[in-house]
């Protein structure tokens, strides 16, 4: 993979602006690490409560389900299905975030004594509406209650022919509304314009153990449920690993949703997640939110971008451990297979960028092809968009019929320009930060060059230039292991809250070996302490360090590295800067 095009001049470091007095404050009320306070005075929490919730929320600090507008009307259309033995499909989008929500919910209703189907879309399905199939579905199968998971905000119509069929329908979702609203029992979104729900980016899992909460709540009311029968910490697995997959911003509840759910996580009865995670080759009793991004939700993913996602709830709520172990591996082959299409996909994308430098010239890059997996490119989108700092349109094309993947930096929304441009489009959705959409094959061309102007327009050349933000000075001394202790208070990290990065001066003792083909081992000292830190994927910038006593400026995130049973403290490279160049 070509990286020529990115800017030379490396990341630009964004540093904290110091404010001694706040971070003393910080210190004197917490009893914690200069260091660590430092942290949170970088992170713009402006007073002393905030730094409380952040630190030490609970489970009791959730917001009550029944801030979510129409959520009575949504609980009672749900008791009295469940009074009178109606059949209720819960119908999920294909991604972790749909698969595991449905799977709550259709967990959660049998566990009341309630008849619950669940439905994933098939993202392979050259349909224009998804939902449609899950509408026929539920007619098949006598189901007059339809609960959508993580979508339907944008499908009125096809609500409209569920209604026709005397079909009710609940929408759960998280998504951007459109101009038109479903008309539907119940509409549980805290993006609605009116909404009174407090959390933005709850996930659709986590509006899915909403519902869950408050139908509990009302039952317990009503004298139904003995308050003691079900515990709702056994759903919070479930959460966490849909809301850390869909990269949810991990800050206020979602952060209580996520901490408390990994810890339900690691001792999880659930068999199928167990085998997966085995098979992923992750320790599940250690878990933490990178595992479940970076190999428990690619696997559960793939299911949706090349084969059948209903197998991931299959997987999910299964509790024979032969059909577990069965179920896992095929989700590890279909992994498999979805690597060798990626790797196909993404070399083929690579080879095009490389040889068509003039790409960029824009701010914005759009790719198009007959060539290229639907399922795919989202992976790819996401990767192409972040390594060249741009917003990113990628387009696979299959009998007339365009399916793209969009992912941006944080100066430019996506979807105001998705709107502008409506009618160019069959139908979009998703958040202002990763969107897709379907588009006629005629109208690509027309709509590349609005959505690359709208870029242009927007975007300045400091905006593409990639960005470091920088929590903290650090000196080795200061990095022992009460300190990283000290910083697991700021656990879990993921999206919007991730993990701290120091910033350095240090001399290079000795050049950095080239380990595992493409990363950089270093050998660093401060103050008289070695430490060794570990650069990923630059490999292709060893020649600028060839020199021993080499002063740097170097920024990385510290971790404990355990081997052979003996732990050390290694510093994981994000960058680094020559100080004097000779």
């Amino acid at each position: 993979m070509s990286n020529r095009h990115r800017t030379s001049e490396g990341p630009l470091w964004i540093f904290p602006k110091p404010d001694p007095s706040w971070t003393k404050k910080i210190i004197d009320e917490f009893n914690i690490h200069p260091v660590t306070a430092q942290v949170l005075a970088s992170r713009n929490f402006s007073n002393l409560e905030e730094i409380h919730d952040y630190l030490y929320a609970k489970l009791p600090d959730l917001h009550d389900p029944d801030l979510f507008l129409d959520m009575d009307i949504a609980v009672a259309r749900v008791l009295k299905a469940l009074q009178n033995r109606e059949k209720i499909l819960v119908y999920g989008d294909n991604d972790v975030d749909g698969i595991t929500g449905a799977t709550l919910l259709t967990e959660f209703f049998e566990y009341l004594g309630g008849s619950a189907l669940a439905y994933i879309s098939n993202r392979t399905s050259l349909n224009k509406s998804l939902m449609l199939d899950a509408v026929d579905y539920a007619s098949q199968n006598q189901c007059t209650l339809l609960i959508t998971v993580d979508c339907g905000i944008t499908s009125a119509n096809e609500i409209e022919e569920a209604v026709r069929r005397q079909i009710d329908v609940i929408v759960t979702d998280h998504h951007e509304p459109t101009a038109r609203l479903p008309h539907c029992i119940a509409t549980l979104n805290p993006k609605l314009i009116n909404s009174t729900y407090p959390n933005r980016d709850i996930t659709g899992v986590g509006v899915a153990f909403k519902f869950a909460h408050a139908v509990t709540n009302q039952l317990v009311e009503d004298g139904k449920l003995n308050a003691g029968k079900i515990d709702l910490k056994r759903y919070l697995d479930l959460v966490a690993l849909g809301t850390v997959a869909d990269m949810a911003t991990l800050l206020g509840e979602n952060r209580i949703l996520v901490r408390y759910g990994l810890r339900q996580l690691r001792k999880t009865k659930r068999i199928g997640l167990a085998k997966l995670c085995l098979l992923s080759e992750v320790k599940l009793s250690e878990i933490t939110p990178l595992d479940i991004a970076s190999k428990v939700a690619p696997r559960l993913n793939s299911l949706g971008r090349i084969a059948d996602p209903n197998k991931g709830v299959k997987l999910l709520l299964c509790r024979d451990p032969v059909a577990a172990e069965t179920l896992a591996k095929e989700l590890e082959q279909h992994n498999q297979e979805r690597q060798k299409i990626e790797r196909k996909d993404s070399e083929d994308i690579d080879s095009y960028i490389t040889h068509h430098p003039d790409l960029f010239k824009d701010k914005a890059i759009v790719l198009h092809s007959h060539k290229w997996h639907p399922g795919i490119i989202p992976i790819i989108t996401a990767r192409i968009a972040k390594l060249y700092n741009r917003p990113t349109l990628i387009i696979a094309i299959d009998e007339g019929i365009g399916k793209g993947s969009l992912r941006t930096i944080s100066e430019f929304p996506l979807l105001p320009t998705l709107k502008d441009h409506a009618h160019m489009l069959l139908n979009f959705g998703g958040h202002d930060y990763a969107a897709g959409l379907m588009i006629k094959e005629e109208n690509i061309a027309v709509f590349k060059e609005k959505f690359i102007q709208a870029a242009n327009q927007a975007l300045k050349d400091q905006d593409i230039r990639s960005k470091l933000h920088v929590d903290a000075k650090i000196s080795f001394e200061d990095l022992t292991f009460d300190f990283m202790e000290s910083l697991s208070l700021l656990e879990p990290f993921g999206n919007g809250n991730p993990a701290p990065v120091f910033y350095c001066d240090v001399n290079q003792t000795w050049p950095p070996k080239i380990v595992g083909k493409s990363h950089l081992k270093f050998y660093l000292e401060e103050k008289g302490r070695m430490l060794e830190g570990i650069a990923f994927g630059m490999a292709d910038r060893r020649l600028e360090l060839l020199k021993k006593s080499l002063p740097l400026h170097i920024a990385f995130c510290p971790h404990i590295n355990t081997f052979l049973n003996k732990s050390s403290i290694q510093l994981q490279i994000r960058d680094f800067q020559i100080a004097h160049p000779v």
